[in-house]
């Protein structure tokens, strides 16, 4: 078990990964390497992951709330859907090897990189035209498969909410509002799970919770403040990080 001074490096950077999830997602990506560098086993590791997740997606989805950029609406409609999504997901590890995927999902998410990037208007104006029966289509559906990757192998999950929340017509902002707000919801749901299995190393998890949280707000009111431009090049390099923990990490 490590000591105390892995929080020296284990704050900041969980601070960090607080900042860059509450703008594009990914934080995971930093979090999930820094526990596994500290000498937590694999099971302690992603239990204590989620304990910081929930710290992080729930102060960025108070932020977004609080400021109008959540569609109440839509998300609640969503998050039933995403959280059986990642049940099934989960279910599903113990059958098929995540590794058969990795290749794919990282290509994926690199085309879905492209196209946002390609399109210089993508995300930037808010068109979103309400509960339309297209708008339902695209979401409900993609909310359930999303949240079905989470639950099955997870880096990316919040970006690729984001896409399909900017593909149905909102800017990048409000699209990071309603992705924070349903990965609140099913790292709830994760985190309720692995506390049953007890593997949370609380001594680490909860400080870490706590710089998460604090890099989510600062994330969360810079993503505001600077609006969809900004969040629109945080999204480029996450998406980048994403891909290169994919087909690299095995």
């Amino acid at each position: 078990m490590p000591g105390p001074e892995v929080l020296l490096y284990g704050l900041p950077l969980a601070f960090l990964a607080g900042f860059i999830d509450a703008v594009a997602g990914g934080g995971g990506t930093i979090t999930l390497p820094t526990l596994f560098f500290m000498g937590l086993s694999p099971a302690q590791a992603v239990a204590t992951n989620k304990l910081l997740a929930i710290f992080g997606s729930g102060s960025a989805t108070v932020q977004y709330w609080r400021k109008g950029h959540v569609d109440r609406a839509l998300v609640l409609r969503l998050i039933p859907l995403a959280l059986a999504g990642s049940a099934l997901g989960a279910y599903l590890v113990h059958f098929i090897d995540p590794d058969a995927f990795r290749t794919l999902v990282g290509v994926v998410i690199l085309g879905v990189g492209a196209l946002v990037l390609a399109n210089k208007r993508f995300g930037m104006e808010d068109r979103y035209p309400g509960l339309t029966g297209r708008v339902l289509a695209l979401t409900l559906p993609g909310a359930f498969v999303i949240g079905l990757y989470d639950g099955f192998l997870g880096p990316g999950t919040g970006t690729f909410l984001m896409f399909l929340f900017a593909l149905v017509g909102f800017n990048l902002v409000r699209s990071s509002g309603n992705a924070r707000t349903i990965n609140f919801a099913t790292n709830l749901g994760a985190f309720l799970f692995f506390l049953i299995g007890g593997q949370m190393v609380w001594w680490i998890g909860l400080p870490m919770g706590v710089a998460n949280a604090l890099g989510a707000v600062v994330g969360a009111r810079m993503a505001m403040l600077r609006g969809s431009g900004f969040v629109k090049v945080m999204y480029a390099l996450i998406v980048l990080l994403v891909a290169a923990r994919l087909f690299l990490v095995r």
